[in-house]
């Protein structure tokens, strides 16, 4: 890692955080050789992520009573970032992203001023990643298309940077799982860049992930949220989609 103290006040980490109490120490530790704000989001935990994070010093610890949703939880980061940061840098607190692999979806951002930067897994069936994370992928990859109008390998990754304050403007509807796939399409209809970069995995690990995917459930969220998309883009005009003073 080679962004150091300079990054500090362009980019801030935000960790939205369910029940991981068992990784989340070593995934905030992984992103500190940055010198970047490290906001986490605790989505309303019941097991020891609230005592495992009260004990951690220098991050910006914020708090929703009851599970929002992930969404809902990276709005709230993402609010929190845009008073100090021009990009939010997010990364799943379940430990399968390494944290080296920042460095490039930042450098991504700076490349590409005012895109969306995800990280596409690479390696998922190597690292026996869960059928249901691989099947979801496609699908998910196949109805972004479909409503946004541009294929990308991994609309569902956790990975990515956005940036700020435009992320809070495209009116977002999902405030679960759902969110992450539908800013993506939001992003396309307000002509928004996407741009994707290799990231590594790691499923194999000897602390068990923790995963809240529900494969049954989410996929009707899913479903739900692809069929207004996919409704609003065949009825309504692109200028009427678009978002006003989203890039301001």
């Amino acid at each position: 890692m080679n962004s150091g103290v300079t990054e500090h006040g362009r980019f801030a980490f935000v960790i939205p955080v369910f029940n991981h109490a068992e990784q989340i120490s070593q995934v905030i530790e992984g992103l500190r050789p940055y010198g970047c704000s490290i906001i986490v989001v605790n989505d309303g935990s019941t097991d020891q992520t609230a005592a495992c994070l009260e004990k951690m010093q220098d991050i910006q610890l914020l708090v929703h009573d009851t599970n929002r949703g992930k969404g809902a939880a990276l709005l709230t980061g993402f609010a929190a970032a845009a008073e100090i940061a021009e990009w939010a840098v997010t990364i799943d607190a379940d430990g399968q992203h390494n944290p080296a692999d920042a460095e490039k979806l930042m450098q991504a951002a700076r490349e590409n001023p005012g895109a969306i930067v995800i990280g596409r897994r690479e390696g998922m069936k190597e690292q026996q990643a869960p059928w249901t994370s691989r099947f979801g992928r496609g699908f998910s990859n196949f109805w972004v298309y479909a409503a946004g109008g541009k294929w990308l390998s991994d609309s569902q990754t956790g990975y990515r940077v956005y940036p700020l304050p435009m992320s809070l403007r495209l009116g977002t509807a999902s405030r679960r799982f759902q969110f992450e796939v539908e800013i993506l399409v939001r992003a396309l209809w307000n002509r928004i860049p996407v741009v994707q970069r290799s990231v590594r995995v790691r499923y194999k690990r000897e602390i068990p992930r923790v995963s809240h995917f529900r494969p049954f459930v989410d996929f009707w969220r899913n479903a739900s949220t692809f069929t207004r998309l996919i409704i609003q883009r065949v009825l309504i005009p692109p200028p009427f989609r678009r978002r006003k003073n989203v890039h301001s």
